[in-house]
């Protein structure tokens, strides 16, 4: 029997060449594993035919944040590089971010549109702590974001070796994301088309929540043990439509982990907005969230430890091993997983 609480235990073998570049140039021609654990079966199919498996009376919930153009190259006044990335908006105009290049506290930044930044906080887990400026006048959140998007680059996750292209403004967003701050996409919904979610619409009640995803979405799980892993915390926001659905009996399938977490972290706090932390894994299961889409995760990592807390970690990795066995394309602009 595996220990579900041990970090070494949610390990696999990946060969390189399953990690998706790219996406498929069609979103629905993803390939899905399902799962149905009432029978125990692994049926393998496409995003097109994912109606097949979903059940009938079924609400789905997907998350519409978007992504910002998050990842910016500028310099410092001592003339050395420097690369940022935001991580996410604090209180009083100040940012979370990261760094590529020495700073200190008091270190001011330079940037493409008169954007400044100066260092206020150099914190012990990597990230900083900055205030924006423009043409030296403090600048809200709204007003990062328009610069952003004109200087800004996709913030692609670490695992994808290349540049980002003009190709990936549209590939790295889903296609009902509306309200801006992640810095991450939510990447189980990449799969819809603007064709298929049309049709999903009409065939399931479907919601929305908002959950800003953050960098720390990609930091591993580094202790052993994985209950003294300090999980990373994100905005959310629940609306009153959502809400009636989540304080029904309907069932619920949710579209990739930040909707689960999102959902799951109001069933136990009943908050709909603030800060989202809520780590799940084989002893700490969704009391919510019936089914889930979610893609092919890192190893070791907070992601695939929620797939194991619907199925448990035998059968996480018992999936895993299907999947690389029938090289299915891995993590975010790869293929997908159902479990009903």
């Amino acid at each position: 029997m595996l220990d579900p609480l041990k970090v070494s235990t949610y390990d696999y073998v990946l060969p390189q060449n399953l990690i998706a570049s790219y996406p498929k140039k069609n979103r629905d021609d993803a390939r899905v594993l399902v799962y149905n654990r009432s029978i125990d079966k692994i049926t393998h199919t496409t995003i097109k035919d994912i109606f097949d498996y979903i059940p009938t009376n079924t609400s789905i919930v997907i998350n519409d944040t978007k992504v910002v153009k998050a990842r910016i190259f500028g310099k410092k006044d001592s003339g050395g590089k420097i690369e940022l990335l935001l991580n996410s908006p604090l209180q009083d105009n100040l940012y979370s971010v990261y760094i590529r290049g020495k700073v200190f506290i008091g270190t001011k930044l330079s940037f493409d549109n008169a954007l400044q930044a100066t260092v206020n906080e150099v914190k012990e887990d990597g990230s900083r702590i900055v205030e924006f400026f423009q043409d030296s006048k403090k600048i809200n959140t709204d007003e990062l974001f328009d610069i952003l998007e004109v200087i800004g680059h996709i913030p692609l996750p670490p695992y994808i070796k290349r540049e980002d292209t003009d190709q990936d403004v549209d590939d790295y967003q889903s296609i009902f994301a509306k309200n801006r701050g992640a810095v991450a996409a939510p990447t189980a919904s990449l799969h819809f088309s603007e064709e298929k979610f049309a049709q999903l619409q009409k065939r399931y009640e479907t919601k929305k929540i908002t959950l800003h995803v953050g960098a720390g979405t990609f930091k591993p799980v580094t202790c052993e043990d994985i209950k003294n892993h300090i999980m990373h915390s994100e905005f959310f926001s629940i609306n009153d439509e959502t809400k009636v659905l989540l304080d029904s009996q309907k069932h619920i399938l949710a579209v990739g982990t930040t909707v689960t977490r999102t959902v799951e972290y109001y069933a136990r706090e009943r908050k709909t907005h603030g800060y989202c932390d809520l780590f799940l894994h084989p002893q700490n299961k969704p009391q919510r969230v019936n089914h889930l889409l979610t893609n092919f995760h890192l190893p070791k990592s907070t992601l695939i430890m929620l797939v194991a807390s619907f199925v448990g970690i035998d059968q996480t990795l018992k999936l895993y091993k299907e999947a690389v066995r029938e090289k299915y394309r891995f993590f975010s602009y790869g293929d997908a997983m159902l479990i009903i």
